[in-house]
């Protein structure tokens, strides 16, 4: 093998389509950074960097109001509050947001994926059935799938409303009405909200955010996947903040709970 192939063979090893750059030149997706920086938002970049195409101003809103609206939920979040905990333990800023990101799993920070996937689902099947018969079959399958209880609405600490995610569906709506984007999925959302009240005897249930921003997701086309990963990055400023903040209010070892306040014992 002659050094030219060796050369060639160690570039295809990390082959991509997403950044071409060698010395002097930075291309991200066919397009150089001097064209980029300035002239782009950063929801506009996020888009760009993970679809290969920079979106219209429009969409580009309607992602960063999704965005905007997860950024935070105080160490009431389990993702907040071991953020700060980390940041007392003597670990770079870094490793206290690695420690936040890293709670954001199916259950805390992945509930925004789950229910991008019952809403593809129920896309999928009105290509057949009215959306009514669609959201209850695809309720019966997610049931199947992941137990009763439902991603995305219902809330453990804003009852009887998320005050986010009527906001964001009234964007939602405000953009299908301009044809940005089909409003499917929007329906299909607040039909799932209303089949899960039914269901529970006429008793109401509120969309969450997750309910609310996996709407403006689907409405975009991303992935179900991308739903977590989008989440952690509108996630990361508020770990961002706290860690931040607690760096600088100091405090060694702060654990989840006061010293003098000790956990109750139970014999097995």
């Amino acid at each position: 093998m002659d050094e030219n192939q060796s050369k060639s063979d160690l570039s295809n090893w990390w082959q991509n389509s997403i950044i071409d750059m060698e010395p002097g030149k930075i291309n991200l997706r066919g397009l150089p950074v001097s064209d980029l920086i300035g002239k782009v938002t950063f929801p506009q970049m996020i888009w760009l960097m993970v679809c290969g195409e920079l979106p219209s101003d429009e969409k580009a809103n309607l992602l960063e109001c999704a965005l905007v609206s997860g950024v935070d939920h105080g160490p009431q979040a389990p993702s907040i509050a071991a953020a700060r905990m980390a940041a007392t333990c003597g670990v770079g800023l870094n490793n206290v947001m690695a420690t936040g990101v890293n709670m954001l799993g199916d259950v805390h920070g992945g509930a925004g994926e789950q229910c991008a996937e019952l809403y593809y689902d129920v896309a999928k099947i009105m290509e057949n059935e009215t959306i009514e018969n669609a959201v209850i079959q695809g309720l019966d399958n997610w049931r199947d799938k992941y137990g009763k209880i439902i991603s995305g609405f219902g809330h453990r600490f804003h009852k009887p409303e998320d005050p986010r995610a009527p906001l964001l569906m009234a964007k939602v709506r405000e953009a299908a009405e301009k044809n940005i984007v089909s409003g499917i999925f929007a329906d299909i959302g607040e039909m799932v909200q209303k089949e899960i009240g039914k269901q529970r005897g006429n008793k109401p249930i509120a969309m969450n955010i997750d309910g609310a921003t996996a709407v403006i997701f689907c409405e975009l086309g991303f992935p179900a996947p991308l739903s977590r990963g989008l989440f952690c990055i509108s996630r990361s400023v508020g770990i961002l903040a706290h860690g931040w903040e607690q760096m600088q209010m100091g405090g060694r070892n702060k654990g989840p709970m006061p010293p003098d306040i000790l956990p109750k014992y139970k014999s097995n």
